[in-house]
């Protein structure tokens, strides 16, 4: 980036409140200015046809065309924008399938300010951006040895008690908003499980789950 240049910056969020909340929060900063907001991938790749960035901040879980799909087209159809990851989902499946996607950093919904602002410009310099806790997790992490890396994650060890809880509901047929009130919690969290689950069970849709669950005596086939 030329100095004195603003870093213009695209808001991709489904959410209303947050997209205003990002903008809010760079609002005061004299190095960057929001030229524009999608409210999902599809709207994204439209307005960055007629509107030019230097860095798209980009939420993963999102209707039409979700975070995974809108970097690979950005990185192939744009590849002077870089994508900066904004997620609530902090688990190593994630991060690493935006960065495969193209994505040149990722950030958690819960970062300051002044890591957001300094991981948009970091990025919009051709650096590589990763947020405190996430580093910090996935140093500690321990390594998982190599003959036993690519095997498919099997057994109820591997989902928590609440990701059971989803996994059987979803096997029922229950839609994710029915799931939510069931559970007592947002449809938001929801999706955020159901994605967890789709990670960890190596399951690419709906049908491979419910596979997935009569296969290790989640649910039963009698009727």
């Amino acid at each position: 980036m030329a100095e004195n240049k603003l870093i213009r910056v695209v808001l991709t969020d489904d959410h209303n409140i947050i997209r205003e909340g990002l903008r809010s929060l760079l609002e005061d900063d004299k190095e960057t200015v929001v030229v524009g907001e999608a409210s999902n991938g599809k709207e994204l790749l439209d307005l960055l046809e007629h509107t030019p960035a230097d860095v798209v901040l980009m939420d993963i879980n999102m209707p039409v065309m979700d975070g995974y799909e809108a970097t690979k087209q950005v990185a192939e159809r744009f590849p002077d924008t870089k994508v900066l990851a904004l997620s609530m989902l902090n688990s190593e499946p994630f991060v690493q399938k935006m960065m495969e996607n193209g994505a040149a950093g990722y950030i958690l919904k819960n970062t300051g300010k002044a890591e957001l602002q300094s991981a948009i410009k970091l990025v919009a310099n051709g650096s590589k951006f990763m947020c405190a806790d996430l580093a910090i997790k996935f140093l500690h992490k321990p390594s998982v040895p190599e003959e036993d890396s690519d095997k498919p994650s099997r057994g109820g060890s591997v989902l928590s008690k609440r990701e059971l809880e989803v996994l059987g509901l979803i096997a029922e047929g229950f839609t994710n908003a029915e799931i939510a009130d069931k559970l007592f919690t947002s449809k938001r969290t929801i999706e955020t499980h159901r994605q967890n689950i789709l990670e960890k069970t190596n399951a690419k849709n709906t049908a491979n789950l419910v596979k997935y669950a009569i296969q290790n005596g989640y649910i039963s086939i009698d009727t």
